[in-house]
Protein backbone atom coordinates (compact mmCIF):
# COMPACT_ATOMS: atom_id res chain seq x y z
CA UNK A 1 0.00 0.00 0.00
CA UNK A 2 1.54 3.27 -0.97
CA UNK A 3 2.54 5.86 1.79
CA UNK A 4 0.47 8.81 1.62
CA UNK A 5 1.55 12.46 3.11
CA UNK A 6 -0.69 15.42 3.31
CA UNK A 7 1.14 19.01 2.47
CA UNK A 8 -0.53 22.25 3.80
CA UNK A 9 -0.24 25.47 2.11
CA UNK A 10 2.02 28.66 3.49
CA UNK A 11 1.36 32.23 2.57
CA UNK A 12 1.64 33.56 -0.73
CA UNK A 13 -0.78 30.84 -1.69
CA UNK A 14 -3.38 33.10 -0.91
CA UNK A 15 -5.56 34.38 -3.86
CA UNK A 16 -9.01 36.30 -3.26
CA UNK A 17 -11.79 33.51 -3.93
CA UNK A 18 -10.09 30.59 -2.36
CA UNK A 19 -12.77 28.39 -0.81
CA UNK A 20 -15.36 29.94 -2.31
CA UNK A 21 -16.98 27.35 -4.47
CA UNK A 22 -16.40 24.44 -1.79
CA UNK A 23 -18.35 26.79 0.75
CA UNK A 24 -21.12 26.95 -2.12
CA UNK A 25 -21.45 23.73 -3.45
CA UNK A 26 -20.71 21.35 -0.02
CA UNK A 27 -22.53 22.30 3.74
CA UNK A 28 -19.74 21.39 5.38
CA UNK A 29 -17.34 23.45 3.87
CA UNK A 30 -19.89 26.36 4.94
CA UNK A 31 -20.12 25.05 8.48
CA UNK A 32 -16.01 25.46 8.96
CA UNK A 33 -16.07 28.89 7.54
CA UNK A 34 -18.77 29.68 9.29
CA UNK A 35 -17.31 28.45 12.62
CA UNK A 36 -13.65 30.29 11.69
CA UNK A 37 -15.59 32.87 11.56
CA UNK A 38 -16.91 32.62 15.50
CA UNK A 39 -14.00 31.54 16.64
CA UNK A 40 -12.13 34.97 15.66
CA UNK A 41 -14.92 37.22 15.98
CA UNK A 42 -14.97 38.69 12.05
CA UNK A 43 -15.88 37.41 8.82
CA UNK A 44 -12.70 35.89 7.61
CA UNK A 45 -14.33 33.98 5.07
CA UNK A 46 -15.53 37.29 3.42
CA UNK A 47 -12.19 38.33 3.14
CA UNK A 48 -11.55 34.74 1.53
CA UNK A 49 -13.85 34.96 -0.80
CA UNK A 50 -14.18 38.65 -1.63
CA UNK A 51 -10.97 40.30 -0.81
CA UNK A 52 -10.42 43.17 -1.15
CA UNK A 53 -6.99 41.69 -2.32
CA UNK A 54 -4.99 44.30 -0.27
CA UNK A 55 -7.01 42.73 3.01
CA UNK A 56 -5.96 39.56 2.16
CA UNK A 57 -2.55 40.10 1.65
CA UNK A 58 -2.52 41.29 4.82
CA UNK A 59 -0.16 39.13 7.02
CA UNK A 60 -2.93 38.87 10.13
CA UNK A 61 -5.05 37.89 7.39
CA UNK A 62 -3.51 35.67 5.09
CA UNK A 63 -1.58 33.46 7.46
CA UNK A 64 -5.73 31.98 9.33
CA UNK A 65 -7.04 32.30 5.92
CA UNK A 66 -4.66 29.93 4.03
CA UNK A 67 -5.09 27.83 7.54
CA UNK A 68 -8.88 27.60 7.13
CA UNK A 69 -8.77 26.74 3.31
CA UNK A 70 -6.50 24.08 4.05
CA UNK A 71 -8.22 22.66 7.15
CA UNK A 72 -11.49 22.85 5.09
CA UNK A 73 -9.94 20.63 2.38
CA UNK A 74 -8.94 18.04 4.76
CA UNK A 75 -12.26 17.80 5.91
CA UNK A 76 -14.11 17.48 3.01
CA UNK A 77 -11.44 15.00 1.88
CA UNK A 78 -12.34 12.93 4.92
CA UNK A 79 -15.65 13.54 4.70
CA UNK A 80 -15.83 12.26 0.79
CA UNK A 81 -13.43 8.46 2.35
CA UNK A 82 -14.46 7.56 5.56
CA UNK A 83 -12.05 5.00 5.69
CA UNK A 84 -8.90 7.52 4.24
CA UNK A 85 -5.54 6.87 5.62
CA UNK A 86 -2.86 8.98 5.70
CA UNK A 87 0.77 8.34 7.27
CA UNK A 88 2.78 11.81 7.42
CA UNK A 89 2.01 15.46 7.13
CA UNK A 90 3.89 18.82 6.31
CA UNK A 91 3.37 22.28 6.28
CA UNK A 92 5.29 25.14 4.56
CA UNK A 93 6.17 27.67 7.22
CA UNK A 94 2.06 28.81 8.53
CA UNK A 95 0.93 25.70 6.86
CA UNK A 96 3.08 23.01 9.70
CA UNK A 97 0.08 24.15 12.27
CA UNK A 98 -2.81 22.86 9.76
CA UNK A 99 -0.08 19.57 9.89
CA UNK A 100 -0.12 19.58 12.90
CA UNK A 101 -4.08 20.05 13.49
CA UNK A 102 -4.77 16.90 10.87
CA UNK A 103 -2.65 15.24 13.17
CA UNK A 104 -4.57 15.73 16.32
CA UNK A 105 -1.98 17.78 17.64
CA UNK A 106 -3.60 20.65 17.72
CA UNK A 107 -7.26 21.80 17.92
CA UNK A 108 -8.53 23.50 15.01
CA UNK A 109 -9.33 26.60 17.09
CA UNK A 110 -6.04 26.61 18.74
CA UNK A 111 -4.71 26.72 15.29
CA UNK A 112 -6.83 29.36 14.15
CA UNK A 113 -6.13 31.41 17.12
CA UNK A 114 -2.41 30.68 16.92
CA UNK A 115 -1.99 31.72 13.02
CA UNK A 116 -3.93 35.12 13.89
CA UNK A 117 -1.59 36.10 16.37
CA UNK A 118 1.59 34.80 14.60
CA UNK A 119 0.15 36.64 11.44
CA UNK A 120 -0.69 39.82 13.58
CA UNK A 121 3.15 39.73 15.11
CA UNK A 122 4.52 39.22 12.19
CA UNK A 123 2.49 42.24 10.19
CA UNK A 124 3.98 44.38 13.35
CA UNK A 125 7.37 43.48 12.78
CA UNK A 126 7.34 43.96 9.00
CA UNK A 127 5.87 47.37 9.53
CA UNK A 128 8.73 48.03 12.06
CA UNK A 129 11.51 47.14 9.63
CA UNK A 130 12.14 47.86 5.84
CA UNK A 131 12.39 44.29 4.85
CA UNK A 132 11.95 42.19 1.75
CA UNK A 133 12.69 38.68 -0.10
CA UNK A 134 13.99 37.71 -3.29
CA UNK A 135 13.85 34.34 -4.93
CA UNK A 136 16.66 33.17 -6.78
CA UNK A 137 16.99 30.36 -9.10
CA UNK A 138 19.71 28.18 -10.62
CA UNK A 139 22.41 28.98 -8.13
CA UNK A 140 24.12 26.58 -5.92
CA UNK A 141 23.89 26.68 -2.21
CA UNK A 142 27.82 26.96 -1.53
CA UNK A 143 27.73 29.68 -4.23
CA UNK A 144 24.60 32.35 -2.66
CA UNK A 145 26.15 31.60 0.55
CA UNK A 146 28.70 33.70 -0.57
CA UNK A 147 26.22 36.24 -1.31
CA UNK A 148 24.52 36.48 1.84
CA UNK A 149 27.95 36.64 4.02
CA UNK A 150 28.81 39.82 1.23
CA UNK A 151 25.21 41.52 1.76
CA UNK A 152 24.03 40.43 5.16
CA UNK A 153 20.85 38.55 3.89
CA UNK A 154 20.10 35.33 5.25
CA UNK A 155 18.67 31.95 3.34
CA UNK A 156 14.90 31.43 4.31
CA UNK A 157 13.28 28.88 2.07
CA UNK A 158 15.12 26.08 0.93
CA UNK A 159 11.90 25.02 -1.42
CA UNK A 160 13.59 22.89 -4.21
CA UNK A 161 16.00 22.37 -6.31
CA UNK A 162 17.54 25.62 -7.54
CA UNK A 163 15.38 27.46 -5.51
CA UNK A 164 16.20 29.61 -2.76
CA UNK A 165 14.88 32.45 -1.17
CA UNK A 166 16.42 35.61 0.53
CA UNK A 167 15.09 37.03 3.52
CA UNK A 168 16.99 40.73 4.63
CA UNK A 169 16.95 44.46 4.59
CA UNK A 170 15.07 45.67 1.48
CA UNK A 171 18.24 47.68 0.36
CA UNK A 172 20.37 44.71 1.68
CA UNK A 173 17.76 42.57 -1.00
CA UNK A 174 18.58 44.68 -3.96
CA UNK A 175 22.48 43.76 -3.55
CA UNK A 176 21.85 40.39 -3.16
CA UNK A 177 19.89 39.85 -6.06
CA UNK A 178 22.53 42.21 -8.21
CA UNK A 179 25.16 39.89 -6.77
CA UNK A 180 23.45 36.36 -7.45
CA UNK A 181 23.06 37.23 -11.42
CA UNK A 182 26.55 38.06 -11.30
CA UNK A 183 27.48 34.76 -9.98
CA UNK A 184 25.49 32.74 -12.55
CA UNK A 185 22.07 32.92 -11.15
CA UNK A 186 19.05 32.20 -13.98
CA UNK A 187 16.81 34.34 -12.19
CA UNK A 188 17.07 36.53 -8.89
CA UNK A 189 13.67 38.02 -8.43
CA UNK A 190 11.78 40.07 -5.19
CA UNK A 191 8.97 39.06 -3.96
CA UNK A 192 5.49 40.61 -3.91
CA UNK A 193 5.68 39.85 0.44
CA UNK A 194 5.29 42.58 3.12
CA UNK A 195 8.99 41.95 5.03
CA UNK A 196 11.78 39.61 5.29
CA UNK A 197 9.82 36.67 7.00
CA UNK A 198 12.21 33.36 8.46
CA UNK A 199 14.96 36.10 9.21
CA UNK A 200 16.42 37.54 12.04
CA UNK A 201 14.15 40.93 11.34
CA UNK A 202 11.33 38.94 12.41
CA UNK A 203 13.26 38.81 15.92
CA UNK A 204 10.28 40.56 17.47
CA UNK A 205 7.37 38.58 16.59
CA UNK A 206 9.42 35.49 17.71
CA UNK A 207 9.38 36.79 21.37
CA UNK A 208 5.84 38.22 21.36
CA UNK A 209 4.55 34.47 19.81
CA UNK A 210 5.92 32.55 22.70
CA UNK A 211 3.51 33.70 25.04
CA UNK A 212 0.06 32.29 23.30
CA UNK A 213 2.56 29.37 22.01
CA UNK A 214 3.31 28.52 25.53
CA UNK A 215 -0.32 28.29 26.73
CA UNK A 216 -1.75 26.16 24.38
CA UNK A 217 -2.29 22.77 24.50
CA UNK A 218 0.13 20.15 22.42
CA UNK A 219 -0.36 16.47 22.52
CA UNK A 220 1.58 14.22 20.47
CA UNK A 221 0.85 13.73 16.92
CA UNK A 222 -1.28 10.58 15.57
CA UNK A 223 1.17 10.54 12.83
CA UNK A 224 4.40 11.84 11.99
CA UNK A 225 4.19 15.85 11.36
CA UNK A 226 7.71 16.93 9.89
CA UNK A 227 9.12 19.55 11.41
CA UNK A 228 10.17 22.84 9.16
CA UNK A 229 13.00 23.83 11.43
CA UNK A 230 14.79 20.23 11.44
CA UNK A 231 13.55 18.67 8.50
CA UNK A 232 12.12 15.66 11.30
CA UNK A 233 9.42 14.64 12.84
CA UNK A 234 8.18 17.01 15.63
CA UNK A 235 8.95 14.94 19.10
CA UNK A 236 7.16 15.61 22.25
CA UNK A 237 4.98 18.60 22.95
CA UNK A 238 7.71 20.87 24.43
CA UNK A 239 10.29 20.06 21.88
CA UNK A 240 6.98 20.94 19.51
CA UNK A 241 6.24 23.89 21.41
CA UNK A 242 9.97 25.05 21.19
CA UNK A 243 10.32 24.16 17.28
CA UNK A 244 7.52 26.24 16.39
CA UNK A 245 8.12 29.29 18.30
CA UNK A 246 11.83 29.10 16.60
CA UNK A 247 10.35 28.27 12.63
CA UNK A 248 9.54 32.08 13.52
CA UNK A 249 12.91 33.26 11.85
CA UNK A 250 14.53 30.22 11.30
CA UNK A 251 14.66 29.08 7.49
CA UNK A 252 12.29 26.98 6.19
CA UNK A 253 13.72 23.61 4.88
CA UNK A 254 11.42 22.49 2.67
CA UNK A 255 13.22 20.38 0.39
CA UNK A 256 15.08 18.57 3.14
CA UNK A 257 12.08 17.40 4.46
CA UNK A 258 10.29 16.25 1.48
CA UNK A 259 13.43 14.20 1.09
CA UNK A 260 13.10 12.91 4.32
CA UNK A 261 9.61 11.61 3.78
CA UNK A 262 10.89 10.08 -0.05
CA UNK A 263 13.48 8.35 2.11
CA UNK A 264 10.79 6.60 4.41
CA UNK A 265 8.67 5.04 1.43
CA UNK A 266 6.09 7.87 0.68
CA UNK A 267 4.54 7.95 -2.66
CA UNK A 268 1.60 9.88 -2.86
CA UNK A 269 1.76 13.46 -1.43
CA UNK A 270 -1.73 15.33 -1.42
CA UNK A 271 -1.06 19.28 -1.23
CA UNK A 272 -4.21 20.62 0.31
CA UNK A 273 -5.40 24.18 0.46
CA UNK A 274 -5.03 27.09 -2.39
CA UNK A 275 -2.69 27.32 -4.54
CA UNK A 276 0.16 24.91 -6.40
CA UNK A 277 3.56 25.88 -5.14
CA UNK A 278 3.92 22.12 -2.90
CA UNK A 279 2.71 20.12 -6.35
CA UNK A 280 5.31 22.32 -8.18
CA UNK A 281 8.26 22.48 -5.91
CA UNK A 282 7.23 17.93 -5.28
CA UNK A 283 7.36 18.30 -9.26
CA UNK A 284 11.03 19.46 -8.90
CA UNK A 285 12.43 17.24 -6.20
CA UNK A 286 11.08 14.00 -7.27
CA UNK A 287 8.83 13.62 -10.70
CA UNK A 288 8.16 9.84 -9.72
CA UNK A 289 5.66 10.38 -7.16
CA UNK A 290 1.82 10.62 -7.25
CA UNK A 291 0.98 14.38 -6.42
CA UNK A 292 -2.40 15.46 -5.85
CA UNK A 293 -4.27 18.68 -4.98
CA UNK A 294 -6.82 19.61 -2.90
CA UNK A 295 -7.73 23.20 -3.08
CA UNK A 296 -11.50 23.76 -4.81
CA UNK A 297 -14.24 21.44 -6.01
CA UNK A 298 -12.84 20.04 -9.10
CA UNK A 299 -9.47 18.84 -7.26
CA UNK A 300 -11.81 17.66 -4.77
CA UNK A 301 -13.54 15.25 -7.08
CA UNK A 302 -10.29 14.39 -8.60
CA UNK A 303 -8.69 13.49 -5.58
CA UNK A 304 -11.42 11.29 -4.40
CA UNK A 305 -11.54 9.46 -8.09
CA UNK A 306 -7.55 8.86 -7.92
CA UNK A 307 -7.96 7.41 -4.43
CA UNK A 308 -10.70 5.27 -5.07
CA UNK A 309 -9.11 3.70 -7.90
CA UNK A 310 -6.14 3.24 -6.38
CA UNK A 311 -4.44 -0.54 -5.62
Amino acid sequence: MSKTALLFAGQGAQVVGMGKDLAETLPTARSWFDRANAVLGYDLSRICFHGPEDVLQQTAHAQPAIFLVGWVAFALLRERLPGFQFHATAGLSLGEFTALAAAEALSFEDGLRLVRERGGFMQEACEDSRGAMAAVLGLDEARLREVCEATGVVMANFNCPGQIVLSGEADRILQAIEMAKARGARRAVPLPVAGAYHSPLMATARLKFQTPMTAVTLRPPVVPVVANVTARPHGQPDEMRACLIEQVTAPVRWEASMRYLLAEGFTRFIELGPGTALTGFMKRICSDVEVLRVGDVAGLDATVRALQSAP
